[in-house]
């Protein structure tokens, strides 16, 4: 099949908008985009009704006729989400979505490919006796990797 050819310097305007635009043209793309929309949107709603703690963790796996799949990453979390269930159920409903009933499953590898945000490091500077042992160390050591990183530990702990 043929492709347009585009001009060496040109870009996409967006390439996220081009991507969409290439699966919205396609018919079973546009089916996918279309289930996708409707789970982001369905998650979207529960979220507005769950408590904020379990909203954060609660991914819409699953839609099938008049019920859907919330996955949560513990038991502890599956357990709360079954008791609010009944309650999140007739909201959506309420709400405009044609469900009655919410089924919860666990995946514990659910939350894992979220990027977690590193806590700042606290570096605790070291005394003058620990430098002095630390000397001590290097005057002990044959000349090496180990004897280079006591070393290097030395000169940034004494010019700071």
């Amino acid at each position: 099949m043929p492709r347009p050819h585009a001009s060496a310097g040109a870009k996409p305007a967006n390439p996220g908008q081009t991507a969409i635009g290439w699966l919205d043209a396609d018919q079973h793309g546009a089916s996918v985009l279309t289930t996708a929309r409707m789970l982001l949107a369905i998650e979207q709603a529960a979220r507005q009704i769950l408590p904020p703690g379990l909203a954060q963790v609660c991914r819409v796996a699953r839609m099938e006729r008049q019920q859907i799949t919330l996955a949560v990453p513990s038991a502890a979390y599956a357990a709360r989400l079954r008791q609010l269930a009944p309650r999140v159920a007739a909201q959506l409903a309420s709400s405009g979505w044609n469900l009655n009933e919410i089924h919860v499953k666990v995946q514990a590898g659910l939350l894992q490919s979220q990027t977690k945000t590193a806590s700042p490091r606290q570096a605790i500077p070291l005394d003058h006796d620990a430098l002095d042992a630390f000397e001590e160390l290097q005057r002990k050591l044959r000349p090496g990797s180990l004897a280079d990183a006591v070393s290097r530990l030395l000169r940034r702990h004494r010019a700071g």
